[in-house]
């Protein structure tokens, strides 16, 4: 690979470190500019809801150190957001500057949703970036009541977290059942009893009216006249991609970056990865957009060699993988979840230790699994080899009979 192409990151995040590292990797040995809207180095976010919310030492998130970042000789330039592409100079504007590129990586992310009207109230936090964490973590550290907003992964991590140190903590979810989007109906009413189980007050189908105080928040006013009082208050109801530094930039948005197969978009050179890309994953023929760590990071690697070599380009498809946390659970889950029928094939929901498959089509497309961590990584193997449900119900069946075989 030649010196010459200048390699433009947009996005100090998992994906826009893991570009950087694979064009090194690569052999490319010309310029690499990372660009960062926060001042800090490239973090660890999963565990901003898990570990960082304990008691006891902070963790280090950090991915790498600003030595390892120079030793890849990985221009910093951090503290100031993209504000805009100009497709025809092939420069992305970073405040007063302009950063020329002769290939670029954009995966700026997403941003955690808000509530409106809420800024002037201290104790209402959202959890997407570092310092969001250290706010919540030292109003866990003071004992605060907590009301979390949305009974999504992140949402129930932090219930899970204030539950651990003994404090009182509510969901309140707009939703009947929690999680529809994410696993499915049926499951997600399994993995919310969780929640009741280690005495988190779960509240479905309810709508938050009001946040109660004048400078501080005092409580959550629903819509059906409860009042749930609160020194801290975290909004967990998704994240908006963020792309609008680039309208009318050339790229195409649509609930993200649009990007081919091969992660690029439809401005030459430019290509996109992370939360914030909507790709065509060709291992189930859809455009896809996942918030989701493991994609991230082979998502950066790739996008980074397919924008250096475009001749060699290759395309991305995969199994999405994510998990979470709650109380002593461990939860996995690989594939996409809308299906046509979902089947527990080892274990029990009331035994609180199961594996449920997914089916669409004859096709098995996804695998849940509570706190049987050896499990999900052998489905999401099958489904990467596009297994018929017959063929993934043999399997379960053949991996059953051992396990009882062994007992």
């Amino acid at each position: 690979m030649t010196s010459s192409p200048r390699l433009v990151v947009v996005g100090a995040s998992l994906a826009g470190l893991r570009a950087a590292e694979a064009a090194r990797d690569a052999g490319h040995d010309g310029p690499v500019v990372l660009v960062g809207a926060e001042p800090h180095l490239p973090y660890d976010r999963p565990p901003l809801s898990k570990a960082y919310l304990d008691e006891g030492e902070v963790p280090d998130v950090r991915f790498r150190e600003e030595e390892h970042l120079r030793e890849l000789g990985v221009e910093l330039v951090l503290g100031a957001p993209a504000t805009g592409l100009d497709a025809d100079a092939r420069e992305i504007v970073v405040g007063d500057r302009r950063v020329g590129y002769d290939a670029a990586v954009l995966a700026t992310g997403a941003r955690a949703r808000t509530l409106p009207g809420t800024d002037h109230l201290a104790g209402v936090h959202t959890l997407r970036t570092l310092d969001d964490a250290v706010a919540v973590r030292a109003a866990l550290d003071a004992g605060a009541r907590t009301v979390v907003i949305g009974a999504g992964f992140i949402g129930s991590e932090i219930a899970s977290g204030a539950r651990k140190r003994g404090l009182s903590a509510t969901i309140v979810e707009a939703l009947p059942t929690p999680l529809v989007r994410a696993i499915g109906e049926e499951m997600g009413e399994a993995l919310s009893a969780l929640h009741t189980a280690n005495g988190t007050d779960l509240r479905c189908g309810v709508a938050v009216e009001a946040l109660e105080g004048t400078d501080r928040v005092t409580g959550v006013r629903l819509a059906d006249g409860t009042v749930l009082p609160a020194d801290l208050v975290v909004v967990g109801i998704g994240g908006i991609p963020e792309t609008e530094w680039l309208e009318g930039s050339g790229v195409k948005l649509d609930n993200g970056i649009v990007a081919d197969e091969k992660l690029a978009t439809a401005v030459p050179g430019v290509y996109a990865a992370g939360d914030v890309v909507r790709w065509h994953n060709a291992l189930f023929d859809v455009p896809m957009r996942i918030e989701h760590w493991t994609s991230a990071a082979e998502q950066g690697a790739r996008a980074a060699r397919n924008a250096l070599d475009p001749a060699a380009a290759q395309p991305y498809e995969t199994v999405p993988y994510f998990w979470s946390d709650w109380y002593d659970s461990r939860i996995q889950f690989v594939g996409i979840p809308g299906a046509d029928e979902v089947r527990v094939v080892s274990g029990s929901v009331a035994a609180g230790r199961f594996v449920a498959l997914y089916r669409r089509g004859d096709r098995l497309t996804g695998a849940l699994t509570l706190n049987k961590r050896a499990d999900v990584m052998k489905y999401r193997v099958q489904i990467g080899k596009r297994a018929s449900w017959e063929d993934a119900l043999e399997f379960a069946a053949k991996r059953e009979a051992a396990a009882v075989a062994k007992a």
